[in-house]
């Protein structure tokens, strides 16, 4: 039977190793900041024009999750139920989009007739 001091050892490595394994990677891991200073003057340039869109994007994403998440159903088919509507929509708006311009260009004959004659 092993004696106490190899339960102490065995202990004492083990919390070496759960303790100091995610201590390392956190000292050893770069910041956000520390990687954009690396970047080279022209990314750096295009990270910040670009980032108030993606971070606009990221949100958009989030709350459609929750939405999604709000439903009973699973998150991937409330989530497709969800693009499908959007689907319909858009192709809704284009319709209408397209239907004004067609009157709008009918108008726009009709006035030209009108003053030809």
């Amino acid at each position: 039977m092993p004696s106490a001091a190899t339960y102490v050892k065995a202990i004492g490595a083990g919390a070496a190793l759960c303790i100091g394994g995610p201590a390392l990677v956190m000292y050893v891991t770069p910041t956000e900041e520390e990687i954009f200073k690396k970047y080279n003057p022209d990314l750096q340039k295009r990270a910040l024009a670009q980032r108030e869109a993606r971070q606009e994007e990221f949100n958009n994403f989030v709350m459609n999750l929750r939405e999604a998440a709000k439903s009973d159903k699973p998150i991937w088919a409330a989530q497709k139920e969800m693009d499908q509507t959007r689907a319909l929509e858009k192709l809704q708006r284009l319709r209408d989009e397209q239907a004004s311009l067609t009157a709008e260009a009918e108008k726009r004959r009709a006035e030209i007739r009108s003053s030809t004659q």
